[in-house]
């Protein structure tokens, strides 16, 4: 007589199909959201705008502004003329004694080619000199949308991540928060009290506790907890 295997004891592991989709999509989107991002460092057309020629000994930096802009609006375009990211702000300050770029109330809206779009919008964003390294502060939102046909309602988006923080490292293609975060896709909400994302090596990791709620068939929901 084959012997039976021992019934299995414990709670049997959550299925972890969620975690290879949302790593998947978040690989797929990255690299548009890192665009946008990007975008912000068109500063340094404002930057280098003639100015009034200084006196040769110019005194040490100080940590104030050395030139502002209100409700401002930034647009760069392909080399069709197409628009591929915008960049809005209530305003804009540039720190000399940092270099860094600090833009109130900012919004950033970048195009693919394929016509879908992302949307990201905090309180708060800080940039360093070649915008290589962004930080998002304060009601972080973040939305992927596809394209759509013209004069149609705008669909739920793809993507949504929000949160209080958001760092992105443009050149390295890394996304990280070492504050709670939200993402959305679908029917599956994953909570994590931080999240590391490597685009280069396709790599996706929470830290803390993370739980996911996943629909099932019918509209009820199921939660996981890895």
């Amino acid at each position: 007589m084959a012997t039976l295997a021992p019934a299995p004891t414990g709670r049997a592991r959550p299925t972890q199909s969620w975690l290879w989709r949302l790593q998947q999509l978040v690989s797929n989107y990255l690299p548009l959201l890192l665009m946008a991002m990007l975008a912000s460092g068109t500063w340094w057309l404002v930057k280098h705008t003639p100015v009034p020629e200084e006196a040769t000994q110019a005194p040490p930096p100080r940590h104030e502004p050395d030139y502002q802009m209100r409700n401002f609006e930034l647009q760069r375009m392909d080399g069709d003329g197409r628009l591929r990211a915008r960049i809005e702000g209530a305003a804009l300050r540039h720190y000399p004694d940092t270099d860094t770029l600090e833009i109130d109330n900012i919004r950033l809206r970048s195009y693919s080619a394929d016509g879908s779009w992302v949307l990201a919008s905090a309180r708060r964003a800080v940039a360093n000199a070649d915008a290589s390294e962004i930080q998002l502060y304060g009601d972080v939102e973040v939305k992927r949308y596809e394209a759509q046909q013209a004069d149609t309602p705008l669909a739920a988006a793809k993507l949504d991540i929000r949160g209080e923080f958001l760092q992105a490292f443009v050149n390295r293609e890394q996304l990280r928060s070492h504050l709670p975060v939200q993402l959305r896709h679908g029917g599956t909400t994953v909570q994590a009290a931080s999240f590391e994302y490597d685009h280069l090596n396709g790599r996706l990791s929470f830290q803390g506790r993370t739980t996911a709620s996943l629909a099932a068939k019918g509209g009820s929901k199921s939660k996981a907890t890895p």
